[in-house]
């Protein structure tokens, strides 16, 4: 992902708003904004990535990740379905992707509903 962030010509975010993504790993973070969202993409040096967005519909979220999944040539399967436990707010979906002798475990977190709210999308290497 940092090799594509920088190609694409995503600027890094400033330390200290990297360090707070970060939750204190090392790692990098990016500036992936448009005019009308803010979006942060994080990749921590143990190999997990994640994408944060400040306004996305929980709907939308799921329909753009499976469809993704499926652009990448990936089988994949939702594995738990629930309400976050610690906030009531968020709602969980875990996947379960692969493609060749590679696998990934993925959360996508959203704000419940259709207003939408901010979202985040976290990957990791099984």
């Amino acid at each position: 992902m940092r090799d594509w962030a920088k190609q694409t010509g995503l600027p890094p975010v400033p330390e200290q708003v990297s360090a707070a993504f970060l939750n204190g790993a090392p790692g990098q973070a990016f500036d992936g904004s448009a005019a009308e969202t803010k979006l942060v993409l994080i990749s921590s040096d143990d190999g997990i990535c994640s994408a944060v967005t400040d306004q996305a519909t929980q709907q939308a979220v799921a329909d753009a990740m499976e469809a993704g999944f499926r652009q990448a040539g990936l089988a994949f399967r939702l594995v738990i379905e629930r309400d976050d436990a610690h906030v009531t707010e968020i709602h969980d979906r875990e996947y379960l992707a692969a493609r060749d002798k590679r696998a990934w475990r993925v959360l996508v977190a959203t704000v419940k509903g259709d207003k939408g709210g901010e979202a985040m999308l976290t990957a990791a290497p099984e």
